[in-house]
């Protein structure tokens, strides 16, 4: 089986290798798409973005870099942080960037970023740039339907170009890992480690 182009830079230039890949293709993607928001005129590049790619390029053998994390602990996020906003009423009021934060954003911020947390825990799916996209929402940055409509859209395509290009380039996501009891043969269950 042929090397990962991951493995292979870092053995010839150690860290810079590792961080020469992870900058291009962070970029790369980042890039495609900023293009597909300039083409669509809406917001599908936005900060949560950024610590996702870095994962996924930086960190892939981490579980929180894996596609499922990455779709699950992103769409809770969104979802959470809708909650809050909407049964905050803080829909059409202005975002805490533009006028100003009140106690009901930091509400609905802290009471997002908690229930983020509590639902991604208890799946065991961590991915914790999830917390910046609950913030963006549950803040009112980005909350009208067609915005979190473009932030799902952004999510599937950075996580299918991300994990597409390391998988062409010989990166495989984290495998899942388990604590179930698995039986040995022909014997009695033993728990798998971690």
């Amino acid at each position: 089986m042929k090397t990962a182009l991951l493995d292979r830079a870092k053995e010839r230039w150690d860290k810079l290798g590792g961080g020469i890949y992870a900058a291009v293709l962070s970029i790369v993607v980042l890039a495609v798409t900023g293009l597909v928001g300039l083409l669509l005129h809406l917001p599908w590049l936005f900060p949560s973005l950024g610590p996702t790619v870095m994962l996924f390029f930086e960190s892939p053998e981490q579980k929180a870099s894996r596609p499922v994390n990455t779709f699950v602990g992103h769409g809770v996020g969104l979802a959470a942080g809708a909650l809050c906003l909407y049964a905050l009423g803080l829909r059409d009021q202005p975002s805490a960037t533009v006028g100003g934060l009140t106690p009901l954003h930091v509400l609905s911020g802290v009471l997002s970023v908690g229930l983020t947390t509590l639902v991604l825990t208890w799946l065991g799916l961590p991915h914790p740039p999830a917390g910046a996209t609950t913030l963006i929402v549950s803040l009112g940055i980005l909350s009208a339907p067609v915005q979190l409509a473009s932030m799902a859209g952004a999510i599937v395509l950075v996580t299918v170009v991300g994990w597409g290009l390391n998988v062409l380039l010989g990166t495989r996501p984290a495998g899942r890992t388990s604590s179930r009891p698995v039986p040995p043969a022909g014997g009695h269950a033993q728990t798998r480690p971690e």
